[in-house]
């Protein structure tokens, strides 16, 4: 049974432009080699964040939407944490209506 989840991690801001893209492309890769389906993906960009963490205010924002069974965020989660590079994440599982919502912003997004 595969799940929709959408995870948003964030990247340290003294990456460059490149080794972001390919820290991004990692976690998709990694997905995809577990049998993930992409359903989604969003670039926030550089964003302050809320309180500095280890000592940074501001981070690279990034959001990945996917459909996958649950045995996939485990890994893709040991990843996070593995990688220096990722400061904080999230993945959530998204029920009927949040996956409605989700469906409902991305249709906007391409429009706008």
């Amino acid at each position: 049974m595969m799940n929709q989840y959408e995870t948003v991690f964030i990247l340290t801001p003294v990456l460059s432009d490149v080794q972001m893209k390919e820290t991004v492309e990692k976690f998709k890769n990694l997905l995809i080699a577990n049998g993930a389906e992409i359903v989604n993906e969003e670039n926030w960009g550089l964003k302050k964040m809320a309180y500095p963490i280890e000592k940074k205010s501001t981070g690279f924002y990034s959001l990945l939407e996917f459909k996958a069974e649950p045995t996939v965020v485990e890994k893709l989660e040991i990843g996070y944490r593995r990688d220096e590079r990722v400061i904080r994440f999230i993945t959530v599982k998204l029920d009927k209506f949040a996956a409605q919502y989700a469906e409902k912003r991305r249709n906007k997004n391409k429009e706008a």
